[in-house]
């Protein structure tokens, strides 16, 4: 298999491969290496998915089905932040369309939802069960409340200021 066309990381891809070659019983092991191929990757593109089904012996409709499954596979890259939009009644009339346009505009997001920057994921949700401090916007596991589309820049500010942050922590 030329790894070229793939168009993904060899050295990620070697290190997949010696893993994958670790098993003996691959298909009782798939979970797993999906698992390691999504964490040195970020996600399981279908180029990938070919990949693993090939050095698994499985049919690449397998592996498909597997990663569509399963919530915690992912086939589209995922930013740092995930920014989710409640859209649900009481925040939709309190205008949260707004907010999830402004967050869209802001971050440049492509028809995936992922920022240019590839930072940021935008999506929108049916009920955060928040609805009494609506229009709310979650950004990973926090909650903001009362959202305004003013208050959009500074939302996406200080999650850059703490990615920043933890990136210095780590020199």
């Amino acid at each position: 298999m030329d790894l070229k066309t793939l168009g993904l990381d060899e050295a990620l891809l070697k290190s997949l491969k010696d893993y994958i070659d670790t098993f003996d019983d691959k298909e009782n092991n798939i979970i797993s290496i999906l698992h390691y191929a999504q964490d040195i990757f970020g996600y399981l593109p279908k180029e990938l998915q070919i990949y693993i089904a090939r050095l698994t012996d499985l049919p690449a409709s397998r592996i498909n089905g597997i990663v569509t499954f399963y919530s915690f596979f992912s086939e589209k890259k995922v930013g740092a932040f995930k920014v989710d939009v409640c859209l649900g009644t009481a925040c939709f009339v309190d205008d949260s369309k707004t907010l999830l346009d402004a967050f869209k505009d802001q971050l440049k997001v492509d028809e995936d939802g992922l920022s240019q920057d590839g930072l940021f994921n935008v999506n929108s949700i049916r009920c955060l069960g928040a609805c009494g401090i609506g229009p709310v916007v979650r950004v990973n596991d926090k909650i903001y409340g009362h959202v305004k589309p003013q208050d959009v820049k500074e939302i996406i500010k200080v999650h850059r200021q703490e990615l920043q942050e933890l990136e210095e922590a780590k020199k």
